[in-house]
């Protein structure tokens, strides 16, 4: 018996059992989340109004100017003309794109000059090493395209004044001389 119990204290102890009561265990503490308010929306500022364009009727503002032009003796009929774009000299912002497409429009109609087509321009200005969208603003970048082109005249235009209601300029110029043999000047019209 002596036997036993000492196997059976042996077992107790390399069993590792507890000779004392264990603790009562602690609830675990609660956390309570600070309250922090919401984040206050950022402050929005409004955004600009983009400035409103101010919409001209293109058509209506160079068709009496192209018909005085149309009168001009010694041109031959079929002459090749080099319509530059329309060049901003006004105030504000004025859509010339709209304007020079109003030019093509005007005089694509009349027999009187063969006019040098966009894509023809846009090769030329590649070819001599000017931007595609250089709008020739001077009077001597825009006789040298059109003498690369063979153009027999050149129409040039710029509008000025208020952007508003903008003046508009014409000037046919002969290729070969640089002359203008005609020009003509009208408000556009709204």
């Amino acid at each position: 018996m002596k036997k036993s119990l000492f196997i059976l204290l042996a077992t107790l102890v390399l069993t590792g059992c507890p000779t004392r009561t264990p603790e009562p265990q602690q609830p675990p503490a609660t956390v309570e989340p600070i309250q922090t308010p919401p984040p206050a929306p950022p402050e929005s500022t409004p955004v600009p109004m983009p400035p409103k364009m101010h919409t001209l009727d293109w058509q209506a503002s160079v068709a009496p100017l192209i018909q005085q032009m149309l009168g001009v003796q010694g041109i031959a009929p079929g002459s090749v003309l080099l319509i530059n774009s329309v060049k901003n000299n006004t105030n504000g912002s004025v859509q010339t794109d709209k304007a020079t497409a109003a030019l093509y429009s005007a005089l694509d109609s009349n027999h009187q000059f063969t006019l040098i087509g966009q894509n023809q321009l846009v090769l030329a200005k590649q070819t001599l090493g000017l931007s595609v969208d250089d709008s020739l603003e001077s009077r001597s970048k825009a006789i040298g395209l059109a003498r690369y082109v063979n153009a027999q005249y050149v129409l040039y235009s710029d509008v000025s004044g208020d952007a508003k209601l903008p003046e508009l300029e014409l000037q046919l110029m002969l290729v070969q001389s640089g002359e203008i043999i005609w020009s003509g000047k009208g408000l556009a019209q709204e």
